[in-house]
C-alpha cells in the first residue's frame, strides 16, 4: 500500500473512495493525526496530514517516528512525501516540482532513529531515496501541468523560522536544489522501517537569496501551494495507479539487516517489532 504524507487539503481528490479514518497508537506516541485509508482508482492508499488537520503542528514538533510506524503498522510498504520548499536554484521556479534524490540534514533537536540504547542498528543512506519509487514519481510528474525536475538535493533545516539572507547564501554554496523543514529525519526513519521513500518537493518561493524577489512570506507560500494542490493530486493519483504490488528494490528489511546487537533486550525488541518484523 502507498502511504502519502502531506497537507490535509491534498486528500479531497477525485477518484478517492471507500475511505475511513484510523487512529493508531505507537510505542512512540500518537502520529500527527488520524490516517485516512481509502482506495484511489481501486488502489489502496493511506493519507497522513504531516502537520495535523488545520496545520497545527510546527515542523520541529512533528512526531516523525510515530508517523512512520503508524503507516507501516497499517500495511504501507511505500511512502510518498509531499513537501512545500523554497527553491535554491534560478532554474527551479515557484510552482515547479522536484523529485529529489539526496538530502542534507541541518536539524538539531529531532529524534533521528528508532535504534536507541538496547538495540543498535545502522542502515545505509548513501542513496536515501528509493530509485524505483522516484522513477515512477517523476514519470507521473512529467505528465502533469507542473514543470518537473528530476534529481537534486533537499536541505532540511529546523525551522519554524525562514532563513536569514546570510544562511540562504551559505546553503546555496552547497549546491542544493531546495530547502525545507519537514523531510528530516523522515527519510532516515523510512529506511530503518524498510519502507520505500520518495519526495515530491513543491517549490513555493526563492527563499530570500534571490535579489529580484521579495523575502519569503507565509502569504506567498500559501498562495502558491493552493495553486499546486491540483497538480499534486494528479501526480499522486498517477503514481498510485501504476505501482506494482511487488517491490524489486532493496528497501525492505533495511533496518533488520542493520542490527548488530547480539544480546537483545526483549522490551526493546518488542518496541521495534513494528519496523523490524
Amino acid at each position: 500500500m502507498l502511504g502519502v504524507i502531506g497537507g490535509s487539503g491534498l486528500y479531497d481528490m477525485p477518484g478517492l473512495s471507500a475511505h475511513e479514518e484510523r487512529r493508531v497508537e505507537t510505542p512512540y506516541g500518537a502520529p500527527s493525526d488520524a490516517i485516512l485509508l481509502g482506495k484511489l482508482d481501486g488502489k489502496p492508499v493511506a493519507f497522513l496530514p504531516r502537520h495535523g488537520r488545520g496545520h497545527k503542528i510546527p515542523p520541529h514538533e512533528i512526531n516523525f517516528r510515530a508517523n512512520i510506524v503508524a503507516l507501516k503498522t497499517l500495511g504501507c510498504t511505500r511512502v510518498l512525501s509531499l513537501s512545500a520548499v523554497g527553491s535554491m536554484k534560478e532554474a527551479i521556479h515557484p510552482g515547479d516540482v522536484v523529485v529529489v534524490d539526496q538530502f542534507i540534514d541541518r536539524t538539531r533537536q529531532r529524534p533521528q532513529s528508532f535504534f536507541t540504547t538496547g538495540l543498535v542498528g545502522h542502515v545505509a543512506l548513501a542513496d536515501p531515496v528509493c530509485a524505483e519509487l522516484a522513477d515512477g514519481l517523476y514519470a507521473a510528474a512529467e505528465t502533469s501541468p507542473a514543470r518537473a525536475h528530476k534529481g537534486g538535493t533537499y536541505l532540511c533545516v529546523e525551522g519554524p523560522q525562514f532563513s536569514t539572507r546570510a544562511e540562504s547564501h551559505e546553503f546555496r554554496s552547497l549546491g542544493v536544489a531546495v530547502i525545507g523543514m519537514t523531510n528530516a529525519p523522515e527519510y532516515k526513519l523510512a529506511r530503518e522501517a524498510g519502507l520505500c521513500y520518495a519526495t515530491l518537493a513543491l517549490a513555493t518561493d526563492y527563499d530570500c537569496w534571490h535579489e529580484g524577489h521579495d523575502a519569503v512570506t507565509v502569504e506567498q507560500v500559501i498562495a502558491v501551494m493552493k495553486k499546486n494542490v491540483a497538480n499534486a493530486q494528479a501526480i499522486v493519483r498517477s503514481v498510485a495507479a501504476k505501482l506494482d504490488e511487488k517491490r524489486s528494490c532493496s528497501c525492505a528489511g533495511a533496518g533488520a539487516r542493520g542490527v548488530i546487537t547480539s544480546e537483545k533486550d526483549a522490551a526493546v525488541v518488542e518496541r521495534l517489532r513494528a519496523i523490524l518484523g
